[in-house]
């Protein structure tokens, strides 16, 4: 029988370098994969990257002013922000404010301005109505004499950081700041500075909630971990039981257990623990209760799987050498179920940032956290630029988060293995 042959390939061109033949081979491959994923790129670019692009954008966008008054726009980005307006200013404006109250605009031009400054629509209005009473002759003193806000540095200020095409108003504002009458990034006044407040609240609930699910999780994820298999197959499954039931219908069932007369308290005082009922819903405990309940499958899961992967054998050569069980736990187990610490807490943590319906529903008024106000913003008051700043400077912490998480929990591994 005559031997197979087997053409020949040649890997590598005479005098080509090897890596440059490498690429050259790998190219194919890397092109395979390119089109095999594409369409996982298009469906998360269509999806995901520019809706929320998008949305993020109206956060610096400023079109509202410039688009119903674009002569007077021009004007006010060309003012001296030290001086009342000239004449020419005061009867553009009052040229084009006419226009556009007649034309059914001036309410867009107005809540934008309202947002900066309460009250702003009331004057537009009230001026656009009484334009009669104004001699335009007699500019811009008609004009200034007709309503004392008119002669307020800060009404033209208000106005001439909205003139656009582009501004800081949303994202100051979201941190509790704003530009004064020169320009200056000064602190927002008392009764609008609530944002940096709300920003520290949803950090602290999180942070709280990631600790609870940590002293919680820790002992279900190392049972799970060292139980017989058949045994922790239906543990597993009553951890997994809450992923199949839905967030709201959760937490409406705490609502239902943490009531003044709920089976909570009901057997509290059953039990003679309490002479009468707590105070454990609409307010934070009932918001920690809630979210942790929710939560606690995803701290448990990241920790089991690491948990599942560390060998015995370290373990049995501590206590060969006479380490007691508690210090061989502390000293060879424990620190091994640092990156699923680290994965579980982070997670927890990042998706309690942006918890909207059970804060909603089982917290009070002070327990809200930064995503109630987004979707008030979005929803109720149409503030779509304010809602855009919230977001972006809640995605802005949570990506500081996320890598100062990756810092510390590479450092902390490193160190292990070394």
């Amino acid at each position: 029988m005559a031997p197979l042959r087997f053409p020949a390939v040649r890997l590598r061109r005479p005098g080509l370098p090897h890596a440059a033949a490498m690429r050259r081979a790998e190219r194919p491959f890397f092109v395979r994969r390119m089109v095999l994923v594409a369409p996982l790129f298009l469906f998360l670019l269509l999806n995901f990257l520019a809706p929320i692009s998008l949305m993020l954008m109206r956060s610096v966008e400023d079109s509202e002013l410039p688009s119903v008054w674009p002569q007077t726009a021009a004007s006010l980005r060309k003012a001296d922000p030290s001086v009342l307006p000239d004449k020419q200013l005061a009867g553009t404006l009052l040229t084009e404010l006419a226009k556009s109250y007649a034309d059914g605009r001036l309410s867009e031009v107005a809540n934008r301005l309202n947002y900066d400054e309460a009250g702003f629509r009331t004057l537009l209005f009230r001026t656009a109505e009484h334009l009669g009473e104004i001699d335009r002759a007699r500019l811009p003193a008609s004009l200034l004499g007709f309503d004392r806000r008119w002669r307020e540095p800060e009404t033209w200020a208000v106005m001439r950081h909205a003139a656009g095409p582009s501004t800081s108003f949303y994202l100051l504002a979201a941190v509790d700041r704003r530009l004064d009458t020169d320009d200056k990034i000064v602190r927002s006044p008392s009764e609008r500075a609530v944002f940096v407040q709300v920003l520290v609240r949803t950090f602290w609930i999180s942070a709280v909630v990631a600790l609870l699910c940590l002293v919680l999780g820790y002992p279900l994820a190392y049972l799970l971990a060292t139980l017989p298999e058949k045994y922790s197959n239906a543990l597993m499954i009553l951890v997994l039981l809450p992923f199949w039931t839905s967030t709201l219908v959760r937490t409406t069932a705490w609502i239902v257990l943490l009531q003044t007369h709920g089976a909570v308290n009901d057997f509290l005082l059953g039990a003679g623990v309490i002479g009468q009922p707590l105070a454990l819903i609409y307010n934070r405990v009932g918001v920690y209760v809630a979210m942790t309940h929710v939560l606690l499958p995803y701290f448990v899961l990241p920790l089991y799987a690491v948990m599942k992967g560390i060998s015995p054998v370290p373990l049995r050569a501590a206590l060969s050498l006479g380490a007691t069980p508690m210090r061989t736990f502390w000293s060879v187990y424990a620190p091994q179920t640092g990156p699923g610490i680290a994965a579980g807490g982070l997670l927890v943590f990042v998706l309690a940032l942006g918890y909207y319906i059970t804060p909603a529903l089982v917290g009070g008024p002070a327990d809200q956290m930064i995503s109630y106000f987004i979707a008030f913003y979005t929803n109720q008051s149409l503030n779509w630029g304010m809602a855009a700043a919230l977001g972006l400077v809640l995605l802005a912490a949570t990506l500081l988060v996320m890598w100062l998480n990756g810092r510390i929990a590479g450092e902390r591994l490193s160190v292990w293995r070394a």
